[in-house]
């Protein structure tokens, strides 16, 4: 049984961009200017989130920068294809870009009250080694692995769902260990899907 993602709607998110690349072609935006704005629009964010502990306007703001995000990531890989801009160097900084951006993005976890430092830590090791799991599949395979619940898609709305409540000045405190936990799971368990489906294809 495959298991549920927000991962499944990329095809559809994407073909609503297509139109936006050629566009930004023309004016001579490359691949990886992207992937550095994604990157920036990260580190951006978590100062984002470190601010909204005084004013909380800027959890919501956040959320409208997530899905700015996502635009970027996944305009970067449509003009990489369409316009034959791909190369290994662009593909290195992809797979390192997404792994520090959510560090950038989530370390300010530990600063809620009532969040350990140490569950943060374990929440970005967990997604870290999530991704490597899917790059081995492209390594081993000549496939990327997306497979499992909790992708870089599903982190991402996980962490928009969040920052909403957040914005709305909504008690977390009693729930969000339990969420964690939740979330801890499912990339446990996107993990062991990707390795075997890269194990046994």
């Amino acid at each position: 049984m495959k298991m549920p993602s927000t991962y499944a709607l990329k095809p559809a998110f994407q073909r609503l961009l297509n139109p936006i690349v050629g566009f930004l072609r023309r004016v001579g935006v490359t691949p990886n200017g992207l992937t550095w704005s994604a990157l920036v629009l990260s580190g951006v964010m978590g100062w984002m989130f470190v601010q909204g502990e005084e004013q909380p306007v800027w959890y919501c703001i956040i959320v409208l920068s997530l899905l700015l995000r996502m635009i970027l990531n996944a305009l970067d890989g449509i003009m990489a294809r369409s316009h034959d801009m791909a190369t290994k160097g662009g593909a290195v900084l992809n797979e390192l870009g997404d792994v520090v951006s959510d560090a950038l993005v989530m370390w300010p976890l530990a600063l809620l009250p009532g969040m350990h430092a140490g569950w943060v830590g374990v929440l970005l090791w967990l997604s870290a080694v999530n991704e490597l799991s899917g790059v081995l599949g492209g390594w081993l395979n000549g496939e990327r692995r997306y497979d499992g619940p909790m992708g870089k898609s599903d982190r991402t709305l996980a962490w928009g769902v969040l920052c909403l409540f957040l914005g709305f000045e909504a008690d977390v405190s009693e729930w969000l260990p339990i969420a964690l936990c939740v979330v801890f799971l499912c990339l446990i368990l996107s993990t062991a899907i990707r390795i075997k489906k890269t194990v046994k294809p």
